[in-house]
């Protein structure tokens, strides 16, 4: 199917189950109800919360099964999944089984957009194993300033059902895609896309790193303009070489260094592009400066060039490059800066809940007092400390897993200072910061990117941000 063709599906009496209740199966059941079909939810849960939103379900005539996710209801023709869901669950082995067809919420928005008998307007995908939310939002910034009627969505803001089939008409959408996303949606066709960056994530649901990159690279499937990667991150490109685009798309490269023909990159604090101008073999076309990007760290401008890479993909003018990433403003716990306290900043990137993230969140600071640790998740953090050893000034340890850190510190940076908090309440957040406020020295940064989730000790990476920003202030006020 072609990047601009929309699909025609006959719903009427056709039954579909839906799996899993939530933000994408509760607006899947609806609209696929409102279209004739015959739906069935299964859900594993069948607490309090998950009752509720089946009699609201109910009360449209949707049927609703409770407690039973594994079983395949009979006369299905069709599954359409939460991302969530692991590809190994009963239920989805059933309907391969059977020869029934698995689709994601991403694709029966793909497969329903234009169904309210309005243009379907094109997507700009972005996917990646970090800096997928910054780059979409920056993205959408920048449609935005080149007056561009467009709303970032998918993974973040508003839901893709709720976007291709509400009232509000959109020329563009710039669109965040998990990998769970992306692996349950065959038919795909971005105007162009990008891979941030491919590092180990999710492991335990695709299997193995290739079927993750696999999933991964399928957001490039039929691109029709650009398919943008990463210079840094030879993978990103290997799987532009293995994509099926349409003929005439274009792999356009980004990079911090200065950038060849059909990349975009930096030249003296200048974000430059030698992909979309008329002669890309002698010329490139200034976009913004370096300080235009908030904030400026390596792994932020990086975002930015792939967000412009895209929007120059859509024929967005410089102006509005330049001019979007001025406007736009990094959501919470994303390297945000709390407050100087005697020459000390301190900087929340509690979002960076994996090594890839701390990585890029490290390599943004010369000296640094690192606040770290919470649950691994499985992961190793030999090679993360050792490209950060010579940057840290010394190292706070919380959190249920900080063991593996301190490990890891141990052997690949015996001389840094560490403190190792013994405690997993909510109130090891201030304890932490007191600590780190003593190790540093003017002109440090006390960086809060603990490589781990934060659900030992906090709900979500917000709350932990939040405690950390709390901390900080409190010390503020009794510093002053």
């Amino acid at each position: 199917m072609g990047s601009q063709e929309v699909s025609t599906v006959d719903w009427q009496g056709k039954h579909v189950t839906v799996a899993g209740l939530g933000v994408s199966g509760i607006p899947a059941a609806r609209a696929l109800h409102e279209r004739g079909a015959l739906v069935t939810v299964v859900n594993d849960g069948d607490d309090e919360r998950a009752r509720a939103q089946a009699a609201e379900l109910e009360a449209l005539g949707i049927t609703v099964r409770l407690g039973d996710g594994a079983t395949l209801p009979p006369s299905t023709e069709l599954v359409v999944t939460a991302p969530g869901w692991q590809p190994d669950k009963p239920l989805f082995l059933a309907a391969a089984e059977a020869g029934v067809d698995i689709w994601g919420d991403v694709e029966l928005a793909w497969r329903l957009r234009g169904d309210n008998g309005r243009k379907a307007a094109p997507w700009l995908a972005v996917t990646g194993t970090n800096g997928k939310t910054t780059t979409v939002r920056m993205l959408a910034s920048i449609l935005e300033a080149a007056g561009l009627r467009t709303a970032a969505v998918g993974n973040i803001g508003v839901s893709l059902l709720d976007a291709v089939l509400g009232e509000q008409e959109y020329d563009v959408l710039a669109v965040e895609l998990s990998s769970y996303q992306l692996h349950w949606a065959p038919s795909l066709r971005a105007h162009s896309a990008a891979v941030l960056n491919l590092a180990p994530d999710h492991l335990d649901w695709h299997g193995s790193m290739e079927a993750y990159a696999a999933d991964k690279g399928r957001v490039y499937e039929g691109n029709t303009v650009a398919c943008v990667y990463n210079a840094a991150d030879p993978a990103t490109e290997e799987l532009v070489r293995e994509a099926d685009v349409e003929e005439g798309c274009r792999a356009i490269g980004f990079t911090l260094g200065a950038p060849g023909p059909s990349q975009l990159g930096v030249v003296d604090g200048i974000l430059v592009d030698r992909a979309f101008v008329k002669n890309r073999q002698k010329q490139a076309q200034e976009l913004a400066e370096v300080s235009d990007v908030n904030p400026p760290a390596p792994h932020n401008i990086a975002n930015a060039l792939a967000a412009a890479a895209l929007a120059r993909a859509f024929g967005v003018e410089p102006a509005a490059v330049r001019d979007g990433l001025r406007n736009f403003r990094p959501d919470a716990h994303r390297i945000e800066h709390v407050a100087d306290i005697g020459e000390v900043a301190y900087v929340d990137d509690s979002k960076a809940t994996n090594t890839h993230a701390t990585e890029a969140s490290l390599a943004a600071y010369d000296s640094i007092v690192w606040i770290a640790g919470g649950l691994a998740k499985g992961a190793t953090f030999d090679e993360l400390v050792t490209g950060a050893a010579k940057r840290l000034r010394g190292v706070v340890l919380m959190g249920a897993d900080r063991a593996l850190i301190h490990e890891a510190l141990t052997r690949h940076a015996p001389e840094v200072p560490v403190v190792d908090l013994d405690r997993t309440d909510t109130g090891a957040m201030s304890e932490a910061v007191e600590h780190a406020a003593r190790l540093a020295r003017p002109g440090d940064t006390v960086l809060l990117a603990p490589a781990c989730a934060s659900m030992d000790m906090f709900t979500n990476y917000n709350k932990r941000g939040e405690a950390f920003a709390d901390a900080v202030r409190a010390r503020a006020e009794t510093s002053a």
